[in-house]
């Protein structure tokens, strides 16, 4: 056990939702929504909790196009993880994410979360769904 960590992104034009696993890299944990304030302070932030959380391998939502293909957002996710990788010495992997926010917006419902609050949580559980998803396939990149 290295006590390092995955830590995934969900990356979005307002928040960042931001989620860790155990440090086995079993279990995924959403800890945060970052509202973004422009790319010097979101790439600052989400290093300094890479470092803080002790992340080996950072995960990035990327949103590919219902038939797979990569459009413009997913583009910009890749651009953005390069840019993150050159700022920290976590390696920067990416997970398909369609449907995650749908998948998270059905839990928080059947919750019972109202409206107004899962505005404001959705953004971490997406991240969550995302790193679940790359925790459970058995190709992973070990820590």
């Amino acid at each position: 056990m290295t006590g390092k960590r995955y830590m995934s992104l969900d990356l979005g034009d307002v928040r960042i939702g931001v989620a860790v696993s155990d440090t086995m890299g079993i279990v995924a944990g959403a800890l945060e929504t970052y509202r973004r304030r422009g790319d010097d302070s979101d790439f600052k932030h989400v290093a300094d909790l890479i470092q803080a959380q002790n992340a080996g391998v950072v995960v990035i939502g990327l949103p590919l196009n219902m038939d797979g293909t990569k459009g413009p957002r997913a583009l910009m996710a890749e651009e953005w993880g390069a840019k993150l990788a050159a700022l920290t010495d976590a390696k920067v992997v990416y997970q398909d994410e369609r449907l995650t926010t749908v998948t998270s917006e059905r839990v928080l419902i059947e919750s019972g979360m109202r409206r107004e609050k899962r505005k404001n949580v959705i953004d971490r559980v997406a991240a969550a769904v995302i790193l679940q998803t790359y925790l459970d396939n058995p190709l992973k990149l070990p820590l």
